[in-house]
């Protein structure tokens, strides 16, 4: 079942960020390998995507945390949430976790 990714203006710059950094060039590999996979299958076992109780999308959505990259410091989070449309998520952020 694929899925249309939307990304918010915050997390195209981020990805641009990541992107213009050639010091990071490892970690945007994983990022857009990530939001592939996500884009799939947002249940893909090497996502590890579960809910992230803490915030609420802007409509009170269910606001889901993946990971692009594992068991390394400072890796890369993807957030997102189902809509607006069916079959449509929306990426808002996508961030070092810390």
């Amino acid at each position: 079942m694929n899925f249309k990714l939307r990304l918010t203006p915050s997390a195209k710059q981020s990805i641009k960020k990541i992107k213009d950094d050639a010091g990071l060039s490892k970690r945007y590999k994983a990022v857009k390998k990530a939001l592939r996979l996500l884009s799939e299958n947002p249940r893909h076992p090497g996502l590890q995507t579960h809910l992230y109780a803490s915030i609420t999308g802007p409509s009170g959505e269910k606001v889901f945390e993946a990971y692009a990259e594992q068991n390394t410091p400072v890796a890369y989070r993807i957030f997102f949430y189902y809509g607006p449309a069916k079959k449509v998520i929306t990426v808002f952020a996508v961030t070092p976790h810390s």
